[in-house]
């Protein structure tokens, strides 16, 4: 018997507890798929519903599996995040599955990160990148000997004699998408989503992806799991599986997981008229970039279904966005804010505050775009490097012991930027108001303005406690 699991609990995480916007694993589940046509014993653990790691002990004890895989989601922009908080729930399943004499093998952007804590913790294996290939080479090894010489399995990261870590040969990304199995929708209690779901919202969602990667190169952006490598489905397939859903699972939204929808025109106007002809029309939600946005790319997501299209629109001040190599323009973003809402799409923005540079006066062009452009919603957020990234190597100097957040509203400064984390989160705030409310609230900025002195960022250490 192979256990996989997921290891995202929604539940220690106050902020997307109270948001209750569920997802299943996806990644997790095509693995379980591809296991299964191998024709192994699959059973599965979801984290993302679960009260914690005790029903993971649970289910290690009434599976009574040899191998267990904590596979985390990796098309999930939560878990690239790397919270503290998911580390630790995650090194106790590790912990308590070794416990049980199982083989143990982690998978994550953290893991891929920082290796030797988790081999530390008891696994036998951490497996970066993509887990499709190399998780079924490793099963296949220890399928064949509990105690398999590993060196010759691609894609692993392994403890050394020495107490340090070896990595074996690179395994290859998957290429082929459209080969690949539907995900194990059927190992999932869809019931309990539907209800969490409907119970919060009214109504009940689901995700899909239809390509792997992004090949832009926002230095701030970390690709532990995928690099700049971009692979995509056909047109044709991403609609089959939409029809598919919906015969099962019955969703009445579908959030398509990935960092870069469509990317061409040519691929998004083809997925238009695959959905209509099978007339399977279904509420949709993505992430794109700006300058991807041409009229002939929103009317073919309008045909499509497209319900609201969140932007990387990260600053108001073009100066900050060509430090961070963004790629994209304010009047890009402003062009496809408004083609979408002609449209009848909702445009919605992130926006990161915090990138190494930015003044007073770079805030004041994000605020004063917001308000010409009034998007539908924001995702507020401060620079948080990650490891891998250009941006982490510019301000790795003046990083301290923590490295990481310890839950997604955290909103720490783990660095030395211009302001302190308070002050950062009460920009947030304000931004998030004017949003919601759609009236300006200019004696708040003013109040912001007069204390933004106070607030400068103090000595690097102390900025890292947050």
């Amino acid at each position: 018997m192979i256990l996989l699991a997921s290891s995202l609990f929604l539940r220690e995480d106050r902020k997307q507890r109270e948001r209750m916007r569920p997802y299943s694993p996806l990644a997790t589940l095509l693995v379980a798929s591809a296991l299964r046509e191998r024709g192994h014993e699959v059973s599965f653990f979801d984290a993302t519903l679960a009260s914690g790691v005790t029903e993971f002990v649970d289910k290690l004890r009434a599976t009574k599996p040899s191998i267990v895989g904590i596979l985390e989601d990796n098309f999930n922009f939560l878990t690239k995040m790397c919270t503290v908080r998911t580390r630790e729930l995650t090194l106790a399943m590790v912990s308590a599955a070794r416990a049980e004499g199982c083989r143990v093998a982690v998978n994550g952007s953290d893991a891929t990160d920082h290796p030797e804590i988790y081999l530390e913790a008891g696994a036998d294996a951490v497996l970066p990148g993509e887990a499709d290939v190399s998780f079924l080479a490793l099963v296949d090894a220890w399928m064949q000997s509990r105690d398999a010489e590993l060196a010759h399995v691609p894609g692993l990261i392994l403890s050394d004699a020495r107490g340090g870590v070896v990595r074996t040969a690179p395994s290859p990304g998957v290429k082929a998408l459209d080969a690949l199995p539907l995900p194990a929708w059927d190992l999932v209690d869809v019931e309990a989503y539907r209800a969490a779901w409907t119970g919060a919202h009214g109504r009940f969602s689901w995700n899909m992806i239809s390509s792997r990667g992004c090949p832009f190169g926002c230095n701030w952006c970390a690709k532990p799991i995928f690099g700049r490598r971009y692979t995509q489905r056909s047109p044709e397939n991403v609609a089959n599986e939409i029809a598919q859903l919906r015969a099962t699972v019955r969703p009445d939204h579908i959030w398509f997981a990935d960092d870069i929808f469509g990317l061409t025109a040519k691929w998004v106007t083809k997925f238009a008229e695959e959905v209509v002809a099978r007339d399977v029309r279904t509420p949709f939600m993505i992430q794109c970039r700006a300058d991807l946005l041409t009229s002939e790319v929103v009317d073919a997501l309008a045909a499509a279904g497209a319900e609201e299209v969140w932007l990387g629109v990260e600053s108001g001040s073009q100066r900050i966005l060509d430090a961070m190599d963004k790629g994209t323009t304010v009047d890009e973003v402003r062009d496809a804010t408004r083609a979408l809402k002609a449209r009848g799409i909702r445009a919605c923005w992130f926006l990161q505050l915090g990138y190494p540079g930015e003044t007073w006066d770079d805030l004041l062009l994000t605020r004063d775009l917001v308000r010409a452009e009034r998007p539908d919603d924001v995702g507020v957020s401060v620079a948080y490097p990650l490891p891998g990234t250009k941006f982490h190597a510019m301000v790795h100097e003046q990083l301290g012991a923590r490295q990481n957040w310890q839950h997604t509203d955290d909103l720490a400064m783990l660095f030395h930027g211009t302001y302190s984390s308070e002050f950062y989160r009460q920009l947030r705030d304000v931004v998030h108001e004017e949003v919601r409310t759609g009236a300006s609230n200019d004696m708040r900025w003013a109040e912001l303005a007069m204390a933004e002195w106070s607030h400068r960022s103090p000595e690097p250490l102390v900025a890292a406690s947050g």
